[in-house]
């Protein structure tokens, strides 16, 4: 899973860097990382039901705002 970027002949530094900075964000790696950073107890059926019925009502919150 390691990124390896390979410098142009007429690309700056700070152009490297930022194109290794944007490859980083798009594979999510920090994203991983920091998920399994603590461990996290698996959700009940009851709080997995209850969120997902907050989303949608969020969700459907959300769209009918849209078109105030």
């Amino acid at each position: 899973m390691a990124i390896r970027m390979r410098k142009n002949p007429k690309e700056s530094l700070d152009r490297l860097i930022s194109r290794f900075n944007k490859k980083v964000q798009a594979s999510r790696v920090i994203l991983e990382l920091k998920n399994k950073r603590y461990h996290k107890k698996p959700l009940t059926k009851r709080l997995r039901r209850n969120a997902a019925v907050m989303r949608e009502f969020y969700r459907d919150k959300k769209n009918k705002m849209q078109f105030y």
